[in-house]
């Protein structure tokens, strides 16, 4: 089984190198092969450059494209190389390629097709929850995601995620620029898929801030909730 790390990275010049040695490390320790890819999503600031001096395998966007943009690259880079499994891993260093093993071994064993890491399945898996305002947004939204699919998804702005071959086709050729996870999540339920999450734990971002700021006002959550309802009603099959 050949794995595929897909890191977006924009302005992570402090966490690129740490994060991609970490990787190496566990590969050499483990005798395991993950892959990786950084994708540099337009970054402004020495992200590149860190990539070629220190050979880290990466793409170049030439522009910003957000975190559907660079993921989907990713995909495609996954798809184009007959990867047979793809994990989003972030680039700010809160996941914990330990746990990579967890989320790919439903998926060897045919068991699923996608499985999120979990903050929220088990209460004592991972230390860093998030926000008190982004826990409560994610509770929203995971009660719109069982209203429309009629399944229960606890970490629904999970990052942490692997996909199987099948799926890795479908988000290489359609992925959504804007709300990634829970909008593909509802879609690939929606398509019969079958998507289950597992604990894991995560850690608080290194260095930097995050570029993801939309938690703090109302707009994104209504129309992250707006985009599953509308999935809901019309639906899609395979």
């Amino acid at each position: 089984m050949r794995v595929l790390l897909i890191i977006p990275s924009y302005n992570e010049e402090a966490n690129v190198l740490n994060n991609y040695n970490r990787i190496v490390e566990f590969n050499e320790k483990s005798k395991i092969k993950y892959d990786a890819i950084v994708i540099n999503d337009g970054s402004k600031d020495r992200t590149e450059e860190i990539c070629i001096k220190n050979n880290i395998p990466h793409i170049s966007l030439v522009h910003n494209l957000g975190i559907g943009g660079a993921v989907q690259t990713g995909y495609k880079y996954a798809y184009k190389n007959d990867y047979d499994i793809a994990v989003q891993f972030d680039g700010d260093g809160q996941h914990d390629v330990n746990y990579v093993k967890n989320i790919i071994d439903p998926i060897i064993n045919k068991e699923s097709d996608m499985v999120i890491g979990s903050r929220f399945i088990d209460k004592s898996s991972s230390e860093f929850k998030s926000s008190m305002t982004r826990r409560l947004g994610i509770k929203i939204i995971s009660f719109f995601i069982k209203m429309v699919t009629r399944k229960k998804i606890y970490d629904t702005t999970s990052g942490f995620r692997a996909v199987n071959k099948k799926i890795i086709k479908e988000f290489a050729n359609e992925y959504p620029v804007e709300y990634p996870e829970p909008i593909t999540t509802v879609e690939t339920i929606k398509k019969g898929y079958k998507v289950d999450e597992i604990p894991v734990s995560m850690n608080e971002r290194e260095n930097g801030t995050s570029s993801i700021k939309a938690w703090k006002n109302i707009y994104y959550m209504l129309n992250v909730i707006l985009s599953i309802v509308i999935l809901g009603i019309g639906g899609k099959k395979k």
